[in-house]
């Protein structure tokens, strides 16, 4: 399975008044008799874990309640993180679209909320080192090499608010196109933070100061990152295939709190 963005099952702990009592509502964005592709919501894991044995839903189990076969994962979003996520019906186109992602033929395209204004987009080209759970990785050697990773990042709009998050009188945000051509652990949340620009939301390698901010200023706790689109070649009809997300609604009312109006955020779009 391609390594991109693996979930990390302990970052949200909801507590008994927050358990979801029913499944969430997931979104078919493209299916055919060899591929599906859904909406994952923020907070949903991609699939059972011993890690999770708590948890009761998942974007596995549920696409395939949905759709009323099996389905295989080729692919991984981080619990936390929303947007498109490909499953296969057959090993067979499995086992094709994960080569796809391990040979980087797959373009993945997340939008990013982040701290401070940025203006000049560019390639970071930043090496990795394996990030180790406490539990999966137990055993797991610690002394392993940096990997290479490398992120193609595009400002797209920018915002200041008359709000203190700090230090200064005003706040800045960013709105970001991420591009990443590699799939490491963490990439994007790492290589943003290493910016100097982390992503709001971000309770691993972001800022403390400005994720309490972003919670009580625009009433939602969650990180600020989806995964908008994903292009790659069909594993049976060699079609080239484009499937991309609708932003929720959240996402829109925070566009209006930092004062981007729709001409902007259409523009924006276009990714």
């Amino acid at each position: 399975m391609a390594d991109i963005e693996p979930e990390q099952e302990g970052e949200q702990t909801l507590n008994a008044d927050e358990e979801q009592q029913s499944p969430p509502e997931l979104a078919v964005l493209f299916e055919d008799e060899h591929i599906v592709a859904i909406h994952k919501p923020a907070g949903l894991l991609v699939h059972r874990s011993y890690l999770a044995r708590k948890e009761r839903f998942f974007a596995m189990q549920l696409t395939r309640d949905l759709v009323g076969c099996h389905v295989f994962p080729v692919h991984r979003l981080d619990r936390p993180t929303s947007g498109v996520l490909l499953f296969a019906k057959s090993s067979e186109c499995a086992r094709n679209l994960c080569e796809q992602f391990e040979n980087h033929t797959v373009t993945k395209r997340y939008l990013a909320l982040v701290r401070g204004n940025m203006h000049d987009g560019g390639e970071l080209d930043y090496a990795l080192r394996v990030e180790l759970d406490d539990v999966a990785d137990k055993f797991a050697a610690a002394d392993k090499p940096a990997q290479d990773a490398v992120t193609f990042y595009q400002p797209l709009l920018n915002s200041e608010i008359p709000f203190s998050s700090g230090r200064y009188p005003t706040s800045r945000f960013g709105l970001v196109k991420l591009t990443p051509k590699t799939g490491r652990k963490h990439q994007l949340r790492r290589h943003m933070a290493h910016l100097r620009h982390p992503i709001i939301g971000d309770t691993t390698h972001g800022d403390g100061k400005q994720n309490k901010f972003g919670r009580e200023h625009f009433g939602v706790n969650r990180l600020w990152l989806i995964a908008k689109s994903l292009q790659f070649t069909h594993p049976i009809t060699g079609e080239p295939m484009h499937i991309e997300t609708e932003l929720e609604q959240e996402w829109l009312d925070l566009f209006c709190l930092l004062g981007w109006n729709d001409l902007d955020t259409e523009a924006s779009m276009l990714i």
